[in-house]
């Protein structure tokens, strides 16, 4: 019997330190809408791409945040790899709203991410160039893959969290 216990704890129980660490790990997505450079204190230019930057003037409130996320993936694409984020259905009714509105404009991705949120960067600023309907928003960030990995476990955890507690 100790045998039996002893291999069902081993092939059952056992998770290693960074895959627990991974479970609780937690990130942040916010989407900030460009702006005009006159539009006074309710906006602020920020750097995008760490390479070759370029700065974008922006609105310091951002219209969707990690709140409304309720799914995070790192997708391959053409040329590499890309973060897919599905919006719930408040977060898809205002994405569809925005990238409706501000067509043409950009819109800039901010994360914290890493242990204890340490990590922050403005991670794309793509171009809104369609109406997005489906709550699917994709862009190729300014991270490593294994970066990128980390951002979408912790916003799937952050949004297991939020949403339970909205659940209940």
């Amino acid at each position: 019997y100790l045998a039996m216990v002893m291999t069902a704890a081993a092939v059952c129980g056992c998770q290693s330190t960074s895959e627990r660490l991974a479970k609780k790990r937690l990130s942040t997505l916010r989407l900030h809408l460009e702006a005009s450079r006159d539009a006074g204190v309710t906006t602020k230019a920020i750097p995008v791409y760490r390479r070759q930057p370029f700065t974008v003037n922006v609105e310091t409130r951002p219209c969707l945040n990690e709140s409304n996320v309720s799914a995070a993936e790192v997708v391959d694409v053409v040329g590499g790899f890309a973060l897919r984020i599905q919006f719930d259905h408040v977060g898809t009714t205002q994405l569809e709203e925005v990238s409706t509105v501000n067509r043409g404009k950009r819109i800039a991705v901010f994360s914290q991410f890493g242990e204890n949120l340490t990590e922050f960067r403005w991670l794309a600023a793509p171009v809104i160039s369609r109406r997005i309907t489906d709550g699917v928003f994709i862009f190729t960030p300014d991270a490593t893959r294994e970066e990128a990995e980390e951002i979408a476990q912790g916003l799937n955890n952050t949004a297991k969290k939020t949403h339970t507690w909205v659940d209940k």
